[in-house]
């Protein structure tokens, strides 16, 4: 199984930071969100040739997720 990890999307936004899309995702993953948040003032310093009023990043999961399942009561 693959481990989590995050990465960071680049995304282009209009005026006021409104209907923002992706307009690229940096090559390095991030072992922890809190890696991934650091490294954004970087990132968004070596990314302002992108065509958009505004430009925000935005760490994303990507990667295996375990999800835990709880046994509830049966109602019967």
């Amino acid at each position: 199984m693959e481990a989590a990890f995050f990465v960071m999307a680049i995304m282009g936004c209009g005026d006021a930071a409104a209907a923002c899309a992706t307009a690229r995702i940096e090559p390095a993953h991030y072992a922890t969100v809190q890696q991934c948040q650091a490294a954004m003032p970087d990132v968004l310093a070596r990314n302002n040739d992108l065509d958009f009023p505004v430009v925000s990043a935005a760490c994303q999961r990507n990667g295996a997720q375990m999800v835990e399942r709880g046994l509830g009561k049966s109602k019967g």
